[in-house]
């Protein structure tokens, strides 16, 4: 079943992607009159069993759906440079071989392509420049008119989005010298009303080192405060090192996940430990660090509260539910226990955590003396580090460590099955973190949502040739160049995450076959408009010489990016492939 799914969602994927650029080739080509001979869905001859084919024909053109899926084609008459598309004259055949010679000696192959008069103007080499070069950027723009129309069928449906609201805030941050407060709903920043979490990280976060307004809403009450942000070193859109706004605002909720970072606190003469998540208060479920919190507080001073934990011990894969009795303190800061932000899970061999001597258990709780409030700005300093030496504060067994930890780039997975190089440590933690609120974000207003959704594949069309940038110049490691097995492995692992998930990643692959069809390389569409712009400025066609050699380039060039897209998939896999090999070898 796994290999069926993962056939389907590539196949599924990649036809939609190549249908629709093929159709934008198509659909113009026909509105200028060009003769389209074929449309091909995949090369190769057609798909059938015996007599029965996944091909036919209909007026001019033949429609074929052929066996090897990686592509697909529209052929139009004269379309090949070399076709010099001219009237047939007295006894010569349509294949443009010319009769036999007066002698009786056979005819020769013509480089004319001898037609019927009347399809003469509609050949694609014998139309305009403008017409030509619209044909061939249909493509591309068919592959960027696709992420509008998912945009707008998912504005339609509605498509969930993190609502404004606050679900972590760090201590000593900015946010918590302010007076904010988890559960706190921004409603404008820097005076500019927002309305999803998005509008109000992006906002803050190009806003490095400056003060800035926010109004938030507090049940019934309206606050009005500034927020003085910090400049720090974090990462931007595309992965790359950029200064930030910090203002220690996070929009996932803290889980009820237990620490205990010193060896005094109050809670380490109980049988709690850290690790354990607390399910339950007074018999009351809770479902995140401040549920909890407010459920012990709840409690008063005086006797004994119960709270049930779930705790993994060992090699446990399911955890154990324990019933304990803790000391009513009054709140979870009299206890001694703190949010467990960052509790290694594990470390990877050899890794710059492992070779530090960190190991399961231990509480992360400081980096270069600033508390760590949330793995994801933990993992964000590491990742901006750069490679600098960190200094780790960690709590084991109640005592607090320090120790110099320095970051290396290490292959991570990006969640879709393809490895990214960034600075690590090489640790795994415990989940930390609960999703923050989530509302439905639906417009079927067409004259609203069809801008909108021009502006978000614009916005993600803008962040693609960041990164392309970055490839191109080396700040991305080329190992991210993914060939068909990479493709198949993301459409498979979107697959299994769900629609949306799908019909993002389908997005994203979508715009990245527009830009990429649009390089001036001469064997793409881009390339091939470049040639004809310069014949329209030239007035005359480029010399086949010209031609074939531009041609040979491209060719070389894509057949180089092929080779390396290719064996990044296969390096991704050797090892696999070197132990299946030794298996069926029985060595």
């Amino acid at each position: 079943m796994t290999a069926l799914s993962f056939v389907f969602a590539f196949v599924l994927m990649l036809g939609v992607l190549v249908f629709v650029h093929e159709l934008g080739h198509f659909l113009v080509a026909k509105l200028f009159d060009v003769k389209v001979l074929k449309f091909s869905l995949g090369f190769g001859p057609a798909i059938g069993i015996g007599r029965w084919r996944l091909a036919f024909t209909r007026g001019e053109t033949e429609y074929v759906v052929a066996w090897f899926p990686l592509g697909g084609f529209v052929k139009m008459l004269g379309e090949n440079p070399e076709d010099e598309v001219r009237e047939a004259s007295a006894g010569e055949v349509a294949e443009g071989v010319a009769p036999p010679a007066a002698d009786g000696t056979g005819g020769q192959a013509l480089c004319a392509m001898p037609i019927d008069p009347a399809d003469i103007p509609r050949a694609f080499n014998n139309k305009p420049v403008w017409q030509r070069l619209l044909v061939l950027f249909a493509g591309p723009g068919m592959n960027l008119l696709l992420p509008v129309v998912i945009f707008i069928g998912a504005l339609a449906v509605g498509m969930p989005r993190p609502e404004p609201v606050i679900g972590t805030i760090e201590p000593g941050s900015p946010a918590a010298k302010a007076g904010l407060a988890v559960g706190d709903r921004v409603v404008a920043v820097g005076g500019t009303q927002v309305q999803w979490w998005d509008d109000v990280e992006d906002d803050l976060r190009a806003r490095p080192g400056e003060s800035v307004a926010i109004r938030v809403q507090r049940d019934a009450q309206t606050i009005d405060t500034s927020l003085s942000l910090e400049d720090r070193t974090g990462m931007d859109a595309v992965g790359a090192p950029a200064q930030i706004g910090w203002a220690g605002l996070g929009h996932s909720r803290l889980a009820a996940v237990v620490g205990i970072p010193t060896a005094d606190a109050p809670a380490n003469e109980t049988e709690l430990r850290s690790g354990d998540r607390v399910v339950a208060v007074a018999g009351e479920a809770v479902e995140d660090w401040v549920g909890f919190a407010s459920r012990y507080a709840g409690a008063g001073r005086g006797g004994t509260v119960a709270v049930r934990v779930e705790r993994l011990e060992g090699g446990q894969t399911k955890p154990k539910t324990l019933e304990l009795k803790l000391p009513a303190l009054g709140s979870v800061e009299a206890l001694g226990a703190v949010p467990a932000t960052v509790l290694v899970a594990g470390t990877t061999p050899g890794s710059p955590a492992d070779k530090a001597e960190l190991r399961a258990g231990d509480l992360i709780v400081a980096v270069d003396g600033a508390p760590v409030g949330s793995f994801a700005a933990f993992s964000e300093l590491v990742r901006a580090s750069g490679g600098r030496a960190l200094q780790i504060a960690y709590a084991r067994a109640g005592e607090r460590h320090e120790i110099r930890v320095q970051p290396q780039m290490l292959e991570a997975d990006t969640g879709l099955g393809i490895p990214e190089e960034r600075y690590l440590i090489g640790i795994t933690a415990h989940a930390a973190a609960v999703q923050g609120a989530v509302g439905i974000d639906q417009e079927t207003n067409p004259l609203v949502a069809v801008p909108r959704a021009a502006g978000m594949t614009a916005e993600l069309t803008k962040t693609f040739l960041a990164g392309l940038k970055r490839l191109v110049s080396g700040d991305v490691s080329r190992k991210q160049l993914a060939g068909p097995i990479g493709i198949a492995e993301i459409a498979h692992n979107a697959f299994e995450q769900g629609w949306f998930a799908y019909l993002t990643t389908l997005i994203l692959i979508s715009i990245n076959l527009a830009v990429l069809n649009l390089l001036p390389i001469p064997v793409l569409d881009g390339g091939q408009a470049l040639l004809i712009a310069i014949e329209g400025v030239k007035r005359s066609p480029l010399s086949m010489r010209t031609r074939d050699i531009v041609q040979q380039i491209g060719v070389t060039v894509m057949v180089m990016l092929m080779g390396l897209a290719f064996w990044n998939d296969l390096s991704r896999h050797w090892s696999r492939f070197v132990d299946w090999v030794r298996h069926s070898a029985g060595l």
